[in-house]
């Protein structure tokens, strides 16, 4: 046995027709595109913008927005090739079973567990500090112990409640149907826009030209040498200083708000519940991430013109910037739009941690027991709530801003192994059908995972401690279970015969399952 070995489309694909762990098909190029919108737009809208360009950007902050968008769809091409050419539940862990080998599908899957169960959580942290503001203005307030930034672990003994109970009305929705999700989804990403809209159109009005000068601030002195856990890795390799404003501090500002757009890659998860997977997987994934970039450069723009750069609140950018100019309730009205969009982006992220673990567990990497299907639902009900669980301990326990650089470690290297995928798949299997191409492959996908892992290395020296801490974890699971018993290892079949369903190509299915 290798640890190198691949799983075929073909098999990868009739595994999706076995009735105990086939999903409802029922997602359209709408449906995933406002998926892709409800993710994307969230914490990074409402409080990264204030901040980037408080600290190194000054009104730049829109190219860095521009920069970021340009590595993005790199990365994002890639996906939308994949995406349609193996329209199966799993994202970049089952792309890259089908090319790079099984070792890298449980790095890819084992990272991505990391990045959406802990995205999950640090983001409902971040609603319930939304609501507890929102909640304030009339008066409610909380006791400290249940409210935001409780924890057993912080200087305020207690536990988030509201982040808990966000996370668990979510997992019941889950569970339910996906499409129920996507109604729910479509309705907050709704009043999102709508807030972002109103940001832009509104703040028009309080806009002072000279907030725009200088666009690009003069290069800030750098930063003192030393060694700090806080500090990127890569300063720490090359003993060099922080940039900060300047065309330095533009493209320092880029590999940060680049975080603002992780979220996109969660639309392939649901690849095997798309109509027509080969057309409205590259539609959702691209269209997604176009509307964003446009949202994120108009917001940026209009902020950084109604308040100076300098004066800029960087923890509540969007609502402080209208109490800056007397507006009280166009501040508390954005407040509840936030409240709304990121319960839309905690809402994304368990869906598509559960369909990770499901894809994980259908090949038996993880228990083959967790994939079951619920027989009306048609949903992963026991992985929804692994899930749930597990998102709600760490949103309630976990003390705030302990853990949220993880989040973007482990989506970067699956930004890089995928990348890397799309090259090894098009020489390993030319022959395949492909409804989307990255254009001038292997250039593009290299240059995606290069700027990619040079993002990663702007992370900090503990982050990747960390990382590396919890990759740990993940080989030792995969050495003492996956391994032995992954399904490629054992031929271990799926009930109702899985060689029968690749033999016969199709499975009868429950009229019900493609309403």
């Amino acid at each position: 046995m290798s640890v190198f070995r691949t799983k075929s489309i073909e098999q990868s694909i009739a595994d999706t027709d076995e009735p105990e762990y086939q999903l409802k098909k029922s997602l359209t190029a709408l449906d995933l595109t406002v998926f892709g919108v409800g993710v994307v737009i969230g914490a990074g809208i409402f409080t990264l913008t204030g901040r980037v360009a408080h600290e190194m950007t000054g009104p730049a902050i829109v190219i860095s927005f521009i920069v970021a968008a340009v590595c993005c769809a790199l990365a994002a091409m890639c996906y939308a090739e994949f995406a349609s050419t193996v329209p199966v539940s799993g994202s970049a862990y089952t792309f890259s079973y089908a090319s790079l080998g099984e070792v890298f599908a449980w790095i890819i899957g084992w990272d991505l567990i990391l990045e959406m169960f802990l995205g999950a959580s640090v983001v409902a942290q971040g609603w319930s500090a939304y609501l507890h503001v929102l909640i304030g203005k009339f008066g409610i307030t909380l006791p400290k112990f249940l409210a935001y930034g409780a924890s057993p672990f912080g200087e305020t003994k207690g536990v988030d409640l509201m982040a808990i109970l966000l996370v668990v009305a979510l997992g019941v929705l889950i569970t339910v149907g996906i499409k129920e999700s996507m109604r729910v989804n479509l309705v907050l990403v709704g009043i999102k826009l709508f807030i972002v809209l109103f940001v832009i159109v509104a703040g028009l009005m309080f806009i002072n030209p000279a907030n725009y000068t200088p666009f690009i601030p003069d290069a800030a002195p750098a930063a003192a040498k030393g060694f700090s856990w806080t500090q990127p890795l890569i300063q720490w390799v090359t003993g060099s200083a922080p940039a900060a404003f300047g065309w330095g501090g533009v493209f320092a500002g880029a590999a940060l708000v680049f975080f603002a757009y992780i979220g996109f890659d969660v639309v392939a998860t649901t690849a095997e519940e798309a109509r027509n997977p080969q057309k409205d997987l590259p539609v959702g994934i691209i269209a997604s991430l176009t509307i964003c970039t446009i949202l994120y450069g108009a917001v940026s723009l209009v902020v950084v013109g109604m308040v100076n750069y300098k004066d800029i609140d960087p923890s509540a950018a969007l609502a402080n910037a209208f109490a800056h100019h007397g507006q009280a309730w166009m501040a508390t009205l954005i407040s509840a739009g936030a409240v709304a969009g990121l319960t839309t982006v905690v809402l994304t992220l368990m869906i598509g941690a559960t369909r990770i673990i499901f894809a994980m567990s259908r090949d038996n990497l993880l228990p083959m027991s967790l994939a079951k299907v619920h027989p009306k639902f048609r949903t992963p009900w026991r992985v929804s709530i692994v899930v749930t669980v597990a998102c709600a301990l760490f949103a309630g326990l976990t003390p705030i801003g302990m853990l949220e650089e993880m989040v973007n470690i482990g989506t970067l290297t699956a930004f890089i192994l995928v990348s890397l995928a799309v090259v090894v798949l098009r020489r390993k299997r030319p022959d395949l059908p492909r409804a989307f191409k990255v254009p001038f492959s292997p250039v593009l996908p290299i240059v995606s995972a290069v700027i990619c892992l040079y993002l990663t290395l702007n992370l900090s020296v503990e982050t990747w401690l960390r990382f590396v801490g919890w990759m740990a974890i993940g080989f030792a699971v995969y050495a003492a279970y996956g391994y032995r018993n992954a399904r490629l290892a054992t031929g271990k079949a799926l009930p109702h015969d899985i060689s029968a369903a690749m033999a016969e190509g199709v499975v009868k299915h429950n009229p019900d399952d493609l309403k």
